[in-house]
């Protein structure tokens, strides 16, 4: 399975309650923090309701 690295690059001060429960899902809690998680589908899917907050590279 592929490994992608997300990198939180906005803020989620002012956010919907939603998005703030997926960054924290994702396991970003802090600006240009990063994690690496599989590309499953559950996690990509997550990550289109964020994308405008985070930077999705393969690793």
């Amino acid at each position: 399975m592929d490994k992608i690295r997300v990198t939180q690059v906005r803020s989620i001060i002012g956010r919907p309650k939603v998005q703030k429960l997926t960054m924290l899902a994702l396991g970003l809690k802090k600006m240009h923090r990063s994690v690496e998680h599989n590309a499953t589908p559950q996690i990509l899917g997550m990550i289109n309701k964020v994308k405008h907050l985070v930077k999705v590279e393969n690793v």
